[in-house]
């Protein structure tokens, strides 16, 4: 080649699509069981299919690579498995927001045209999810691809968890977690956003059985106290030492609530004394554990107030039972 072949300019592109193409046409990602090789593996965490790659998959996948390789100039016999993830309700959400764009729903469409939709939306960017990493040059295992839906995948899953329970190693039981009202169905944490909004706290009185005490609880839902199963103080307070092993009332309702000492309780917050309902809160979930409190659900899928709560509340939704609460707090003088 002569001076004069040479291009006036580089051009990244050219060079790295053409060494990858060479790569992957060889299969020098291609992991197989060798013997005398130690097999080194990693499985991608796979990228949700609700939009494109971010900066923080070309960090991440970048660390993966640099550990693959090093691996595979190690004389390992080394494995770097990539697949996309389904996400759930958060593909869903993406793709109805899509059709709301396009003016129509779900509904509009049936639910054999909806999922339709979503096949054709995991294609569009579950195809440039892989394009991206390929771009990155990344050195996985491509025959080895996996979509978190694939049969295989889920049977797999399923005969580890049953091994997992036969062992004794998992147990099914009853825990808080995030449910969407409108989708009816459970959200992972990642799935969820947080959001500060403007609201208020309110102070409850209930009153102490044999007393004219009151205990006074702060909460910004009114309406979970219907599911209240105790009252709390920490046991280093020195103002509720005496309440503790005494009980409460809960207004409206009537139920006896036993006043128990946790040191989740923080003494500065509101009134130092707080209302416990394990079935509608995370903390009060581990609290209720470790003093065998009732668990009292008072909610149905979609956010209504279901059959456990006094009958005039019942069927009520959660927003307007928590301002009818208020009104009948006040009413009755439990209400600070």
């Amino acid at each position: 080649m002569t001076p004069q072949d040479l291009p006036k300019t580089y051009s990244p592109k050219d060079v790295e699509d053409s060494w990858y193409r060479h790569w992957d046409a060889n299969g020098l990602f291609h992991a197989s069981v060798q013997k005398g090789k130690t097999p080194y593996t990693i499985v991608i965490p796979p990228p949700n299919i609700t939009g494109i790659l971010t900066m923080g998959h070309v960090l991440n996948n970048t660390i993966q690579d640099i550990l693959v390789r090093w691996k595979r100039m190690q004389g390992y016999e080394a494995c770097w498995i990539p697949g996309t993830d389904h996400a759930g309700i958060a593909t869903q959400n993406a793709v109805e927001k899509a059709l709301a764009k396009e003016g129509t729903n779900r509904h509009e469409l049936g639910r054999e045209k909806f999922l339709d939709r979503v096949w054709q939306w995991k294609e569009q960017y579950g195809g440039t999810i892989i394009a991206q990493l390929r771009k990155l040059g990344v050195s996985c295992d491509w025959r080895r691809e996996r979509f978190t839906m694939d049969e295989g995948l889920s049977e797999a899953v399923r005969e580890v968890f049953v091994r997992m329970f036969d062992r004794g190693l998992i147990y099914r039981g009853k825990y808080i977690v995030n449910w969407c009202p409108f989708h009816q169905t459970a959200l992972s944490d990642d799935e969820v956003d947080h959001a500060e909004t403007n609201g208020n706290l309110w102070h409850l009185k209930y009153p102490i059985e044999g007393t004219n005490e009151f205990a006074v609880v702060a909460t910004t839902r009114p309406e979970t106290m219907l599911g209240d199963t105790a009252v709390a103080v920490n046991p280093n307070d020195e103002r509720y030492k005496k309440l503790i092993g005494k009980t409460a009332i809960l207004p409206l309702v009537g139920r006896k609530l036993p006043i128990i000492a946790d040191e989740y309780v923080d003494l500065t917050f509101g009134t130092g004394m707080v209302k416990v309902t394990p079935a509608h809160d995370p903390n009060d979930f581990l609290m209720g554990q470790r003093h065998g409190l009732t668990q009292i659900n008072i909610l149905d899928e979609k956010g209504y107030l279901n059959e456990s709560v006094p009958r005039q509340y019942e069927g009520m939704d959660r927003f307007e039972c928590r301002k009818q609460i208020v009104k009948d707090l006040e009413a009755k003088g439990h209400l600070l």
